[in-house]
């Protein structure tokens, strides 16, 4: 599955895609992308904001949880959610980043308004 140039990891919803070595955190991937995932402990691990979610058929393809992201995630390990400043990439995969609850509140408006929900957008 890994391709000759690197690993390549989609990055869901947008299908943005990055070309990384093996061992680049999804953080990293992520960036080179063009995604963005917020964060604001610089990849420490410390502010749990660039949460993503790894496929249960994904989960070889990214290196295990060490016990600190494992503590601190807990039970939604289960869920597949990743901190994505501490997912290093082994093989290809695509990873799912949450909506910005911004962008989501101001595409659901639209939605709306398409479907004549809604008289005006505000």
């Amino acid at each position: 599955m890994k391709s000759q140039k690197g690993i390549t990891v989609t990055f869901q919803p947008d299908e943005r895609r990055a070309v990384v070595k093996q061992g680049t955190t999804l953080l990293e991937a992520a960036r080179k992308a063009g995604v963005v995932i917020p964060t604001r402990c610089d990849g420490k691990a410390a502010c749990l904001m660039c949460k993503v979610t790894v496929s249960q058929d994904s989960k070889d393809a990214v290196r295990p949880p060490d016990e600190a992201e494992s503590r601190k995630l807990g039970s939604l390990l289960e869920q597949g959610i990743r901190l994505a400043c501490q997912t290093a990439v082994w093989k290809d995969l695509s990873v799912t980043v949450p909506e910005d609850p911004l962008k989501a509140a101001v595409r659901r408006r639209l939605e709306a308004a398409r479907r004549g929900g809604m008289d005006e957008l505000w």
